[in-house]
């Protein structure tokens, strides 16, 4: 990841797919500071850790981790107070429901102002509670709690989800809506994840989250060069 040219590596040891169970505390810690300190040895990559825990978070920015990649948005009792204690970078991602649930009929009346809404308490919270603006970025959260409609309404319309100036992760990479819209099955969704991260870039997203690095990586140095020369313009 890091010669295919990764800006960060994400680690997780929690399984947060539809339908997914949840890991303890301890199974968790066990699972993702082996391999932090392992990458830590090998890479000066940022590294970030995919978790809701939040002595897990502290353990991780102990082990080398420098950003949280939290897809309950600090929601869970004590991740507020974690996250401003350590003063690293934050991924605030919307999810309707938990992971083993989220999936079964997901409703809104208005999906990218509900999202854009629920993202803007999330960034406000973190501001009062002490997390430094410049710090936090945010995460429509496609898949988490959406149907396939509502994960283009929320890609065609990204540049709402730029909630208090802050920048937009996205990740569709081989999401279920990919393979909806191509009848391809999760290993064969690669074409289609690239041609997704690239509309996400043309849309105003600033991080892409990917599992195929390397030609991700070419097909958004395209875009960018676009974007580039289309502010020149």
């Amino acid at each position: 990841m890091a010669k295919g040219g990764v800006s960060i590596i994400d680690i997780g040891g929690e399984s947060t797919r539809p339908g997914a169970d949840g890991v303890g505390e301890q199974q968790e810690l066990d699972r993702v500071i082996p391999v932090i300190e392992s990458i830590r040895d090998i890479t000066d990559v940022p590294i970030s850790v995919d978790t809701s825990k939040p002595q897990v978070m502290r353990e991780a920015v102990a082990a080398g981790a420098s950003m949280i990649n939290d897809v309950r948005a600090l929601r869970e009792t004590g991740a507020l107070e974690a996250a401003a204690d350590l003063q690293v970078p934050v991924c605030l991602m919307h999810m309707r429901g938990r992971p083993g649930t989220m999936q079964d009929d997901p409703h809104y009346e208005n999906v990218v102002t509900e999202v854009a809404a629920f993202l803007t308490e999330r960034v406000v919270a973190c501001i009062n509670a002490g997390l430094g603006k410049d710090l936090v970025v945010v995460d429509p959260g496609f898949g988490f709690g959406k149907s396939h409609r509502h994960n283009i309404e929320l890609l065609a319309n990204l540049r709402q989800l730029r909630v208090r100036d802050r920048p937009v992760l996205v990740g569709v990479s081989r999401k279920s809506t990919l393979g909806e819209l191509t009848g391809r099955k999760t290993g064969e969704r690669m074409a289609a994840s690239i041609a997704a991260a690239v509309v996400a870039v043309m849309q105003g997203a600033e991080i892409i989250r990917a599992h195929d690095v390397p030609a991700t990586v070419d097909a958004l140095k395209v875009a960018e060069a676009v974007l580039e020369m289309d502010e020149k313009l």
